[in-house]
């Protein structure tokens, strides 16, 4: 029997036929899962605990609201410029020697984070945090992709996102609980731990092959491709600061990004070897994933940044009790998190993720009618339902994204997994600034904001499925014999 071919859609690993018996995932995956998930706990919680403290933070350090914002805006400018680099460095070194190398520098640069005597200091060693983080992220999910292989994606991606959608659901509470009886800088320390074990694992279990020969650097590509991410994702980021997309500080960086990025476009289509390989999106799958993923990205950004603002203005919760208000939507996402991953093996990620991100937007709908007052239960309710759907709706986008590539294209396809994640993610959280600021410097009552960014996120949720309907249409069609997928 002649063998598939490797640059075709395998419609199995699509979701057309159930997963075989040889398909049970080996130990060695798991290990390595476990592995990864160390790293996807840092990045995740890191996030959720400096935002939390940058007010407390700010006060010790003397600095301004203005200053201090910068220890959160210099992480994202960061992680945007080495999310770029991220395919060529693990080829260059291979992937685990880089995803264990930007573990020990995420560690050091925490401590370093711990000890800043100055705002300057702090912030100087975050955007090195954020370096390390760009670069540990995606290298994570292409290791994790190599080992499982096209027909064990799903699975294997469901299991280690509950530690993505667990890290952000319990990072108030953590934060919270740190601010009450320790120092702000118990918010880096506690990464620590966390690096260490990951190590001394990832020293025992990861595969830690070396580079292959690539191309020398293409600088002037670094510099558009990232210079332009995190321009972009800057840009989006100031809306909440400014409260317009008019403002100067918001849309002077989004235009110069977008300009980096068309260059980017256009000097990598004249290359041979290209910094990121944007061939990829020749494939359809590929390209239909990513697209649903952005918006699907946007919608689980923009929640997650409103409904911490929902519990603490509207219902005057505290920091601690907001994380446990929020628990529920965590814990929807966690117990759902291994099913959908089985069932994006199982029926593909377009169609779960069509199932899911409808479901999104049912659970999150009601929120954009209730009044201030509504049931407490009622609530809990809707919020554990949206996380049950939140995890059929982003998680196998990202998984049918990579299935639908070659091994070797990995890299390059975890990198722009993320970028337009992140690229996405700061839309949705300027889609909730800009209606709440509008909704505070009008004559609306306070809860009309609210109500008008739950129907936002509600919409971008449909436009997620709509988006996942062409990737389902995509997956189910078998590419021709001669079709080019590779890029």
């Amino acid at each position: 029997m002649t063998p598939p071919r490797s640059d075709t859609v395998d419609t199995s690993a699509s979701g057309t036929t159930a997963p075989a018996a040889s398909d049970k995932i080996p130990a060695h995956v798991w290990r390595t899962a476990a592995v990864v998930v160390f790293g996807a706990v840092m990045g995740m919680l890191d996030t959720s605990l400096v935002n939390i403290g940058l007010h407390t933070i700010g006060a010790d350090l003397g600095a301004s609201l203005a200053t201090i914002q910068w220890v959160a805006s210099g992480y994202l400018l960061a992680l945007g410029v080495s999310l770029t680099i991220c395919g060529w460095l693990s080829r260059r070194v291979g992937v685990g020697r880089l995803w264990m190398g930007a573990l020990v520098a995420f560690t050091l640069t925490s401590v370093a984070c711990a000890f800043a005597p100055t705002a300057g200091w702090l912030i100087a060693t975050r955007i090195l945090q954020g370096l390390a983080a760009g670069l540990m992220i995606p290298a994570g999910q292409t290791i994790l992709g190599q080992a499982a292989g096209p027909q064990r994606m799903g699975r294997v991606m469901g299991v280690v996102g509950i530690a993505v959608v667990g890290a952000p659901a319990i990072g108030p509470t953590i934060g919270g609980l740190i601010l009450a009886h320790w120092s702000w800088e118990w918010l880096f320390l506690i990464n620590i731990p966390f690096g260490l074990v990951g190590l001394a694992l990832g020293l025992r279990y990861l595969p830690r092959g070396g580079g292959v020969p690539v191309q020398p650097l293409d600088l002037i590509s670094l510099v558009l491709a990232g210079g332009g991410v995190s321009a972009v994702v800057y840009g989006l980021s100031e809306v909440g600061t400014a409260g317009s997309v008019t403002a100067l500080s918001v849309w002077l960086p989004v235009v110069l990004g977008v300009l980096g990025l068309a260059g980017f476009l256009l000097r990598s289509l004249h290359r041979s070897k290209p910094l990121l390989d944007i061939h990829l999106f020749r494939n359809r799958v590929f390209a239909a994933a990513n697209v649903a993923s952005f918006f699907a990205g946007a919608a689980m950004f923009g929640v997650m940044v409103l409904l911490p603002l929902y519990f603490q203005v509207l219902h005057g919760a505290g920091l601690v009790r907001t994380g446990v208000d929020l628990f529920a939507f965590g814990l929807g996402g966690i117990i759902m998190l291994p099913l959908g991953g089985r069932l994006t093996d199982r029926f593909g990620g377009g169609a779960v993720a069509v199932i899911g991100n409808l479901a999104i937007a049912a659970a999150i709908a009601p929120l954009a009618l209730l009044p201030v007052d509504a049931n407490g239960l009622l609530i809990q309710f809707l919020l554990f339902a949206a996380g049950l759907a939140t995890a059929v709706g982003g998680m196998p986008l990202v998984s049918a994204a990579y299935a639908a590539v070659r091994h070797d294209q990995l890299p390059d396809a975890a990198a722009f997994v993320n970028i337009l994640q992140r690229v996405g993610g700061a839309v949705g959280v300027a889609v909730v600034a800009v209606i709440l600021s509008r909704a505070t410097s009008s004559a609306w009552d306070p809860i009309t904001g609210y109500h008008i960014a739950f129907t936002g996120i509600a919409m971008l949720s449909v436009a997620a499925a709509c988006a996942a309907t062409v990737l389902r249409r995509h997956q189910r069609r078998p590419v021709p014999s001669g079709a080019d997928t590779r890029g």
